[in-house]
């Protein structure tokens, strides 16, 4: 298995001093931002500078998405809902999957076992559904992916919005790095 080292302590990134960045004007002329889960887990410094960004891209109409993207080497589920609760009153997008929507959040896809390839796409849509009401989300898109091997995926997609749930079709993917397919989706 894969193994991935988040050596941030002490990077820019993380001790940067937001008190020298005008966010509202780093965001005129954007109509989006898109916050992923691992920058607040940097820092309780990044933490806050995703709020501040999202609460200021809210003030000048500019849509938010966010990747939950957890990661138990950062920080604790705890922290991870504690923080990302927050953020999410500010998202109109949310991007996610169901280990993280039930790691941060306790909303788990009923009747799924990735591992054993078992997909239940009304699990997914109970898991869109309870985040969309707990957080306001104007749409919910859910990464679906079916573990074949090390190697090789069934992976597809699914997007709730305004109560209706739109599945793609399945693709067969041969993994050749796993790094950035969270980030591809989103894209």
């Amino acid at each position: 298995s894969s193994k991935v080292t988040y050596d941030r302590k002490h990077s820019a990134i993380t001790e940067y001093d937001l008190s020298k960045v005008d966010i509202r004007a780093l965001l005129e002329g954007f109509n989006w931002l898109h916050v992923s889960g691992i920058t607040p887990a940097l820092s309780e410094n990044m933490a806050q500078a995703c709020l501040e960004a999202c609460k200021a891209a809210k003030k000048l109409d500019v849509r938010v998405s966010c990747d939950l993207n957890y990661r138990k080497n950062l920080w604790s589920t705890e922290e991870a809902g504690r923080v990302m609760g927050e953020l999410m009153k500010l998202v109109d997008v949310c991007i996610a999957n169901e280990e993280d929507a039930e790691k941060v959040f306790g909303i788990k896809a009923e009747n799924t076992d990735v591992d054993a390839g078992v997909v239940n796409h009304d699990g997914y849509k109970s898991v869109a559904k309870q985040l969309s009401e707990r957080f306001g989300f104007k749409r919910v898109a859910i990464t679906l992916r079916t573990s074949i091997s090390a190697n090789d995926n069934k992976w597809a997609a699914m997007l709730y919005e305004n109560g209706e749930y739109f599945f793609s079709k399945s693709y067969d993917v041969h993994i050749v790095d796993r790094v950035g397919g969270g980030d591809s989706f989103g894209a």
